[in-house]
């Protein structure tokens, strides 16, 4: 199988699964990657961060992960989705708490659907972002930008990797988020 750009991912559970608590899952689910052709090449440290949105169950642990795989990104999306399931995900409510969630940050420079596509996802209001789910993959996450319990364990992988639309470097991005944001991301 032909193997392509770095993929970006990012963990967080903040249920038990069979593997056991949030911070087991997400170590089995990190070693489950090469049974869906999947090679982990770097990983966060875990971090505890309060659940998102505030209020919505217990709080989480959460990490980011830099995979080779299929140049095919919808390939790495099925293969991320048979992973969630294989420790008990249900999509049952949207930002709802999870036994696992892997989200598909980036796959090197690539934009998913275009550009303009992309730009409208990240311009939701945080109404629409709680009711619309895309019908199919945004690359790169379009809420990536916004989120401190992502931009700070990516920044222990892929510091200096540039959103494609945005410009800015993962650090850039991360330092550009309230203080306060970071600081609610601490290291297990």
């Amino acid at each position: 199988m032909p193997f392509g750009q770095e993929i970006l991912i990012a963990l967080g559970a903040n249920l038990p699964s069979p593997a056991g608590g949030p911070a087991d899952t997400l170590r089995a689910a990190l070693a489950s990657l090469p049974e869906h052709g999947l090679r982990l090449t770097r990983q966060s440290r875990f971090y505890a961060t309060p659940c998102f949105p505030e209020g919505a169950g217990p709080d989480y642990v959460n990490a980011c992960a830099v995979l080779d795989g299929p140049d095919d990104p919808a390939q790495v999306l099925a293969a991320l989705h048979a992973i969630e399931a294989e420790h008990g995900r249900a999509r049952l409510q949207r930002w709802g708490s999870r036994s696992l969630d892997l989200d598909f940050l980036a796959m090197g420079d690539r934009v998913l659907p275009d550009a303009t596509s992309q730009a409208a996802w990240r311009a939701l209001t945080p109404g629409e972002q709680r009711t619309r789910t895309p019908d199919r993959l945004i690359l790169p996450h379009p809420r990536l930008q916004d989120r401190a319990f992502v931009l700070v364990p990516l920044c222990d992988v892929a510091p200096d990797w540039r959103h494609p639309l945005l410009g800015q470097s993962v650090r850039a991005l991360c330092g550009a988020l309230p203080e306060t944001d970071r600081a609610a991301v601490r290291p297990l």
